[in-house]
């Protein structure tokens, strides 16, 4: 969880949120999981990919959703159109 990757607009609009009790208390649970032994999906490193890969002042629109993180190679996704699904797709 150290390894986060933010773009410094981001950092500068978020930083209220990471330092409120809930955002404390999320990143402890996570960081107590990884010592315990626990994958977390995705790496700490790609939490933020999509934000990273964009100032915020360049942010027309956000969607939130949450990708099926199960298993390794499963969390590359920022944005995808799901054209046809194919057979290895878990939907």
């Amino acid at each position: 969880m150290t390894n986060i990757r933010l773009e410094s607009s981001w950092l500068n609009v978020l930083q209220p949120e990471f330092e409120a009790d809930y955002f404390v208390g999320l990143r402890t649970f996570l960081k107590d999981e990884l010592a315990s032994g626990k994958q977390i999906y995705p790496p700490g490193n790609q939490i933020f990919a999509a934000m990273d890969a964009c100032p915020f002042d360049q942010v027309k629109v956000v969607i939130l959703g949450q990708d099926p993180y199960h298993g390794p190679s499963k969390q590359m996704v920022c944005v995808f159109p799901l054209v046809q699904v194919s057979k290895n797709h878990p939907h």
